[in-house]
C-alpha cells in the first residue's frame, strides 16, 4: 500500500515522465527531488502504481494521427529532431517487430537512405559522413594522391 505522497509521485509521473519532476509535484523539495525520484522509481509498488494509472487514461485524441501530424509538421518546417522522434513514437505505439520489418532490396535501401539525408538536410549529412569510416578514408587518399602528385611537381620543377 502505497502512503499519499508515493501515491502523487505515481499520478505526477505519469504525467510528467520525469521522476525528478514528479518528486517535486508530490512535495519533496527541489534539493533532493532527483535522487528521491530515482529511489521511489525503483520501488516495484510504485511502478506497479504507475502501470495501473498509465492503462487508466482515456483520451478522445487520436495519438497516432497527432503524431503522424507532429511529424508532417516537423519534417515541413525542417525540424529534424522533433521530426525523428515523431517516429520513434511512431514506432513503439505501432509495436514493430521483427516481424513487421520490411525486406528491401539494395534499390530500395538506396531510396529509403535518399529520403533520409532529405529529412536531415546538408548540414547534419555532412556531419554524419564526416563521421564515417569510407569518408575518412577517402579524404586520406585524396591527401596521399596530392602529396604524391605535390612532390612529383616539386621534383619536375627541380629538374
Amino acid at each position: 500500500m502505497l502512503n499519499e505522497k508515493q501515491e502523487n509521485f505515481a499520478k505526477a509521473y505519469v504525467l510528467h515522465r520525469n521522476a525528478t519532476e514528479a518528486a517535486k509535484a508530490s512535495g519533496y523539495s527541489d534539493k533532493s527531488a532527483a535522487n528521491q525520484g530515482y529511489r521511489l522509481l525503483q520501488n516495484q509498488e510504485i511502478v506497479e502504481r504507475i502501470e495501473d494509472l498509465e492503462k487508466e487514461l482515456e483520451t478522445n485524441i487520436n495519438v497516432v494521427e497527432e503524431i503522424e501530424n507532429q511529424y508532417t509538421f516537423a519534417k515541413a518546417n525542417g525540424h529534424t529532431n522533433s521530426a525523428i522522434k515523431a517516429l520513434e513514437l511512431l514506432s513503439r505505439i505501432r509495436g514493430a517487430s521483427d516481424d513487421d520489418h520490411i525486406k528491401i532490396d539494395q534499390e530500395g535501401l538506396k531510396t529509403e537512405i535518399a529520403k533520409n539525408i532529405d529529412i536531415l538536410g546538408e548540414e547534419e549529412f555532412l556531419q554524419i559522413l564526416n563521421q564515417t569510416t569510407l569518408f575518412k578514408d577517402v579524404l586520406q587518399e585524396e591527401e596521399e594522391e596530392y602529396e604524391k602528385n605535390t612532390d612529383l611537381e616539386e621534383a619536375t620543377v627541380a629538374n
